[in-house]
C-alpha cells in the first residue's frame, strides 16, 4: 500500500526485472513472510526463504528475514519468479473470486451505511446469513468482493474485505467489515477486547419487573445441536456472559420495546439471557418456543436488531453509526403505539454501569427481594410454628441475640430486656413450689453419719 491509501502495494520496475514495493500504512508493522501472503499469496514460503537466505529479498537496501517486521514507507525489493499482479489472489493457496451478478451488486450498494478506506458499515437485511454453511449459499461473506478497490467488483488486485463479527442469520442491523487487511486486525484487537459499543434494540414478550439492570448468565453450547444452539450452564463449561438492558416503552404488561447492550460476545447471548428469564424477543421460537409470538398482526419475525455501533477508528476518531429499522420492525413499534424517536439514547462507551446505576439496580433488587419473602413471613407467623425442639444456642459474650439482647463480655445481660433478664444460675429466695401451687414441706433432716442407730 502507498501513502495515498490505495489497496495495493505500489510496485517499481527496474529494468532487470526486479520489482520493487513501498510499505504502506496498512502494512505496517507486518512480518515480511505475511506481506508475502496478503499481497504475492503465489509466493511460497519455500521460495520466500530461499530469497531471503540468499539475500535477493531487500528491504531498504538490507538483508531481511522472513520474521523481520515491515514499517511504512519502506522499499520492498522482491526478485522476479511469478507472473502474477500483486493481490491478484490467483496463485497457490488463494481462492478464485467469483463473478457478482447485477442483483448482488444493486444489494450491496443499497445496504451500506459508511464507507472510507478503511471500514464499511452495512445495515443487514433479516434472514441474509453474515457467512455460508451448509446449504446457504446467499450471505453477506459472498457479497465482499463488491467492496474491493475503489468500485464494486472492479478492482480484481485490491485486497478482499473481511469480516471482523458477526450477526445471526434473522438479525438485522449494523454489521462493521474491515476494508483492509490492517484495518481488520486493528478492528479485530477492538472486539476482542471489548472495546467495541453494541446497541440492539428488541421487542420482548412481557415487562420485566426491573426497569433497567445487569444480566449475568453463564452460556454454553447444548449438547446434541451441533453448536447451533446455547443454554444457560452454570457448571464450569459455562463461559461468563453479561448483557446489559434497559426498557425503553411498554405496552401494558403484554410486551415492552428494550435497548440491548452484550459486554460479552457469546453465540446468541441476548437471545438466551432474555429466554433466560422469562422474556424472550418476539419471533423467536428457537429459544422462546410458542410464547415468542404475539397475536394479531405483529410480525412473526424476529425482533432483534442491531441499532448502533460504536467503535474506534484507525484514523484516530471514533466511528459510530445508527442502522435504520427494517420494516417489519417499525411496522410493529408503530401498532404497538411506540415513537422510535425515545429509543435513542447515548449509552455509555465503555458499557459498564456507573456507581448510581449499581446502587439502584441493587435497591430494585432488594426491594423485589422483600416482596417475595413478605409472603413467605407471613404464612410462617399463620401457621404458628416454634421450634420448640431446637437446643437453646449458647452465648457468646459480644454476640448480639434475637430480641435486642446482647451478651457483654464481663458485663452480665444487656439491652432493652436486660430488667427482665435473670442470671441461669441465681438462687432462688423461698422454698420451691410442686405444681399444685403449695410450698413443699421441708425435709426431715437424716442423722449424721457414724451415730449410733435408732432401734
Amino acid at each position: 500500500m502507498t501513502k495515498d491509501n490505495t489497496k495495493t502495494p505500489r510496485q517499481h520496475q527496474s529494468a532487470d526485472t526486479v520489482r520493487q514495493f513501498t510499505v504502506g500504512p496498512d502494512d505496517n508493522d507486518i512480518r515480511l513472510d505475511r506481506w508475502f501472503k496478503r499481497h504475492l499469496p503465489q509466493v511460497g514460503f519455500a521460495t520466500i526463504s530461499r530469497w531471503a537466505r540468499t539475500g535477493q529479498i531487500r528491504v531498504d537496501g538490507k538483508r531481511s528475514a522472513p520474521e523481520d517486521r515491515l514499517t511504512t514507507g519502506q522499499v520492498l525489493r522482491v526478485p522476479p519468479g511469478d507472473t502474477h499482479a500483486p493481490g491478484a489472489g490467483t496463485g497457490k493457496g488463494a481462492k478464485a473470486r467469483k463473478p457478482l451478478t447485477d442483483a448482488q451488486l444493486e444489494m450491496a450498494d443499497r445496504i451500506v451505511l459508511h464507507r472510507d478506506p478503511s471500514a464499511i458499515v452495512i445495515n443487514k437485511p433479516p434472514g441474509l446469513a453474515t457467512q455460508g454453511g451448509s446449504g446457504t449459499f446467499e450471505h453477506v461473506d459472498g457479497l465482499l468482493d463488491a467492496y474491493a478497490g475503489g468500485g464494486y467488483g472492479d478492482n480484481k488486485n485490491a485486497p478482499r474485505p473481511r469480516l471482523v463479527h458477526r450477526l445471526d442469520k434473522d438479525t438485522s442491523g449494523a454489521l462493521l467489515v474491515a476494508a483492509t487487511p490492517g484495518s481488520a486486525a486493528y478492528f479485530s484487537r477492538r472486539f476482542s477486547s471489548r472495546q467495541a459499543t453494541k446497541i440492539y434494540w428488541a421487542l420482548v414478550i412481557g415487562v420485566p419487573s426491573i426497569d433497567e439492570g445487569l444480566i449475568d448468565l453463564p452460556l454454553a453450547k447444548q449438547p446434541g445441536t451441533g453448536g447451533e444452539k446455547m443454554m444457560v450452564d452454570h457448571s464450569e463449561q459455562g463461559q461468563p456472559s453479561k448483557s446489559r438492558y434497559r426498557v425503553i416503552d411498554r405496552a401494558g404488561n403484554s410486551a415492552c420495546w428494550m435497548e440491548l447492550q452484550p459486554l460479552t460476545g457469546r453465540t446468541h447471548q441476548l437471545r438466551v439471557h432474555l429466554a433466560a428469564i422469562g422474556h424472550p424477543i418476539v419471533g423467536d421460537g428457537k429459544y422462546g418456543g410458542k410464547d415468542a409470538f404475539l397475536s394479531g398482526s405483529i410480525s412473526r419475525k424476529m425482533h432483534l436488531h442491531a441499532r448502533r455501533i460504536i467503535i474506534d477508528h484507525p484514523d484516530g476518531t471514533p466511528l459510530d453509526v445508527t442502522a435504520p429499522l427494517p420494516e417489519h420492525f417499525a411496522a410493529s413499534l408503530a401498532q404497538l403505539g411506540f415513537n422510535e424517536d425515545d429509543g435513542e439514547f447515548i449509552p455509555d462507551p465503555t458499557g459498564e454501569l456507573t456507581r448510581d446505576e449499581e446502587k439502584s439496580i441493587a435497591k430494585a433488587h432488594a426491594k423485589q427481594y422483600r416482596k417475595e419473602r413478605r409472603g413467605e413471613r407471613r404464612g410462617r407467623a399463620e401457621t404458628g410454628r416454634a421450634r420448640t425442639d431446637a437446643k437453646p444456642r449458647k452465648a457468646v459474650p459480644g454476640k448480639a441475640r434475637p430480641g435486642g439482647v446482647k451478651i457483654a463480655k464481663g458485663k452480665g445481660v444487656t439491652g432493652p430486656k436486660a430488667a427482665a433478664a435473670k442470671p441461669a444460675s441465681a438462687p432462688r429466695s423461698g422454698p420451691s413450689r410442686p405444681a399444685g401451687g403449695k410450698p413443699a414441706a421441708p425435709r426431715k433432716p437424716s442423722a449424721p453419719r457414724g451415730g449410733p442407730k435408732s432401734r
